[in-house]
């Protein structure tokens, strides 16, 4: 009988300035693939104020990325890791990373599934 292997889907929500060091990053860990999604929202600076043409507006939702990672979990905390330092700008804004488990997984192309659909 097969070992089961328990897969997890590690999501970061940060600046998109740090989207080219986080796949950096991401690459350099073995990171066999990713999804990377442009999103909006807000975390504790709820939003910013800006001026435009001498009018004061309010922005509440600030673009973000979002990447989606889907890995065994003997490899999260080699992804959070590698994610956390490379997002990381020392202010507020950053980002978060969820980690949460993931059922099953199937390559549509093969029908490989779990594992061997997320190895590369």
């Amino acid at each position: 009988m097969m070992e089961e292997i328990a897969m997890k889907l590690v999501t970061a929500v940060f600046k998109p300035s740090r989207l080219d060091a986080v796949i950096d990053s991401l690459t350099e860990v073995g990171t066999a693939g990713l999804t990377v999604s442009e999103v909006r929202g807000y975390g504790r600076q709820q939003g910013k104020t800006e001026v435009y043409r001498g009018a004061e507006y309010e922005v509440r939702l600030l673009p973000k990325v979002k990447v989606e990672i889907a890995c065994a979990e003997g490899d999260v905390d080699r992804v959070v890791d590698a994610i956390a330092k490379s997002a990381n700008t020392g202010t507020i804004g950053d980002g978060k990373i969820f980690v949460t488990g993931l059922d099953s997984v199937m390559r549509i192309r093969t029908g490989e599934r779990d594992e061997q659909a997320i190895s590369s």
